[in-house]
């Protein structure tokens, strides 16, 4: 029976090797659709401190975006595709800013981006808290 499985684990790790597949892994292009406009919404933050990203964040001063967890697909987030110079490219009410992705959003469902204050209001005034009716994409 050792042997068995032994055999069955050799000739998925050939199958792996030979198509190429990496066991556990998945490719950057592949886990960001660039390029693919989201209906949704917004909504700000404050934070500072070290975002997702692993790198310094302050969203009372600083155009950047946290991205819904659904969106992250590494266990490390400083490694995620995400971290890897992608932005957002946010429209709405006729206008459209670029940002960074520094941060993870845990409570944001898929289709819903948070957005740092200065980027907020870039948008639309603070006071109205929460925007329904943007359109989002990855961009490069």
């Amino acid at each position: 029976m050792r042997e068995l499985r032994r055999a069955r684990y050799a000739v998925t790790a050939l199958v792996a090797a030979v198509t190429g597949i990496a066991i556990g892994t998945g490719t950057a292009s592949a886990d960001v659709p660039i390029g693919r406009p989201m209906n949704g919404k917004m909504t700000y933050y404050t934070d500072q401190g070290y975002g997702a990203c692993g790198t310094p964040i302050d969203a009372t001063s600083q155009d950047l975006v946290a991205i819904p967890a659904s969106w992250w697909t590494s266990p490390n987030p400083n490694n995620d595709p995400l971290c890897k110079g992608v932005s957002v490219e946010v429209s709405y009410n006729g206008r459209t800013i670029r940002v960074p992705v520094k941060d993870k959003c845990p409570s944001c469902d898929p289709s819903h981006i948070d957005l740092s204050r200065p980027a907020f209001q870039k948008l639309a005034p603070l006071d109205r808290g929460v925007i329904n009716g943007i359109t989002w994409k990855f961009v490069r």
